[in-house]
């Protein structure tokens, strides 16, 4: 899958693209519109960003984990070189720290993606600031030619690029998760 980027500044413009796009077979996970106006995004019933994903939380828990991982790492390597874990105590107070320290730099790169904004979105910042939309849809190939005839016709949104889309499977385990919270009473 690949995501396309686009920028607006009229609301009722993405509205009708998605309407469309969902009309032509794209699904609802596919699309979100990224807003500094949540609110007006809601009362035009566009699929808008959690808030939680509009931040690093993610990116930097996982950046945290990795640095976590090599200091443990490093913790056990020292105490084995340094043949501390033949003494009296053995590997428990060192296996102990070695899950401390990925726990806390875990938890602080978490704490660190709080406060900045998604890596993925930070190109969009000074646009989101002039009141600017970005939608974004997350196509197949086989959509492509789907998603070119829809945008053809809604000449006020400019194209901002693509990327790296949400995994095909995470969507398909969307859509399925809705089906179900659809069905049940």
């Amino acid at each position: 899958m690949l995501r396309h980027y686009y920028i607006s500044d009229d609301l009722n413009d993405l509205e009708a693209v998605e309407l469309e796009l969902e009309g032509k077979g794209v699904s609802t996970p596919q699309i979100h519109v990224l807003s500094e106006n949540d609110a007006e995004v809601e009362k035009h019933h566009l699929h808008a960003i959690e808030a939680v994903l509009k931040q690093d939380v993610v990116h930097s828990t996982e950046i945290g984990a990795v640095v976590g991982a090599i200091a443990a790492a490093l913790v056990l390597g020292v105490t084995y070189m340094l043949e501390w874990h033949l003494t009296a105590a053995g590997w428990i107070p060192f296996g102990f720290l070695a899950v401390v320290i990925l726990g806390f730099c875990t938890w602080e790169g978490g704490l660190i993606g709080i406060q900045i904004p998604n890596h993925q979105f930070k190109r969009f910042q000074k646009l989101l600031k002039q009141g600017k939309h970005v939608i974004f849809v997350d196509v197949a190939s086989e959509q492509e030619p789907i998603l070119s005839e829809i945008i053809e016709k809604h000449p006020k949104l400019k194209l901002a690029g693509t990327g790296g889309a949400t995994p095909s499977w995470v969507v398909h385990g969307q859509e399925k998760f809705s089906k179900v919270m659809k069905t049940l009473p």
